[in-house]
């Protein structure tokens, strides 16, 4: 799906703006969760645990989360937890979801951009990561292996795409973890971890780009996030610099679709 480019952030207007132009296009839902003030007590808490990146909090305060999960579980779509969605797939809690664009949006190249540039998602699930980062991108491609997941992503992103700025997006129904084409990308972000990144993802990122994924350690019982730069076209070194932070829970990276 093409659409016309989003106009670059500007993190210090960008959270009033956008909270008050989702309240007046938003339809109430009549459970109150559509009120942008459910959605900045999310963006509070946030906060408070320490993610201070004006772009990701207000594309949290912007994107409904309680419209990408089933109806049961709606209610809870703003509390700090991961929730299921179908297929033996989960939401990922808001707070690791923030961390993982917080450390994107501070890649050393991506200070000299006026956003995250051309992403790639592994893993588009529900399509909430994937609608967070059309709000931060030049252009997005997400992956999905299964195929209801991918079907119903789709349809959640033209709808929001009628209501808020998304930079032009690509959903695909196929195998994440296999060579992708449409790049190479300046930030990579994965939702699901293997035993190691992709030489597949590897070989996508562009000069100064970087990735951030989990990766399981060698028991397969645990998974940390870990950020992989690589080196930017003027830099000499090493092509890639990798570094580790803390543990996390996603699910398995695997091969193949399922339909």
């Amino acid at each position: 799906m093409t659409r016309r480019p989003a106009p670059p952030l500007r993190p210090q207007r960008l959270l009033h703006e956008v909270v008050k132009e989702r309240e007046r296009l938003t339809v109430p839902s009549g459970i109150g969760l559509d009120s942008p003030g459910v959605r900045l007590r999310m963006v509070e808490r946030l906060r408070r645990s320490g993610v201070a990146g004006e772009r990701v909090l207000a594309a949290f305060a912007a994107i409904p989360r309680h419209r990408f999960v089933d109806s049961a579980f709606a209610p809870q779509a703003y509390e700090d937890t991961s929730l299921p969605i179908g297929h033996g797939q989960t939401i990922s809690k808001p707070s690791v979801v923030a961390r993982m664009l917080e450390l994107l949006v501070q890649a050393p190249g991506a200070a000299q951009r006026a956003n995250l540039g051309r992403v790639l998602e592994i893993g588009t699930g529900c399509g909430y990561q994937a609608a967070l980062l059309a709000l931060m991108s030049g252009r997005l491609i997400s992956v999905e292996r299964i195929e209801p997941l991918h079907g119903a992503a789709k349809v959640r992103l033209n709808e929001l795409s009628r209501e808020l700025p998304l930079c032009p997006w690509e959903l695909r129904f196929a195998d994440g973890a296999a060579p992708l084409s449409g790049g190479p990308f300046d930030a990579i972000l994965s939702a699901a971890g293997g035993s190691a990144i992709p030489q597949a993802w590897l070989d996508q990122l562009a000069p100064g780009g970087r990735l951030v994924a989990p990766v399981s350690d060698d028991s397969g019982r645990s998974q940390r996030l870990m950020v992989v730069d690589r080196k930017a076209s003027n830099e000499t070194g090493a092509e890639w610099r990798t570094a580790d932070y803390e543990a996390v829970s996603f699910v398995p990276l695997k091969s193949g679709v399922q339909n």
